[in-house]
């Protein structure tokens, strides 16, 4: 939930993805993305599940 929040401020520009906690950068990137707009998220790579 808190992960949509994020998600939800950088869209509306309240905030960058730089600001978001590493913790939740991926499931923030995931809301982006499935938004349409993970661009926002910068050159951010997420993790993979190696």
């Amino acid at each position: 939930m808190m992960a949509l929040l994020l998600a939800q401020r950088v869209i509306l520009e309240k905030m960058g993805f730089g600001a978001v906690p590493s913790s939740l950068k991926p499931g923030v990137y995931e809301h982006l993305k499935d938004s349409g707009v993970a661009f926002l998220a910068g050159d951010y790579v997420p993790p993979t599940g190696e």
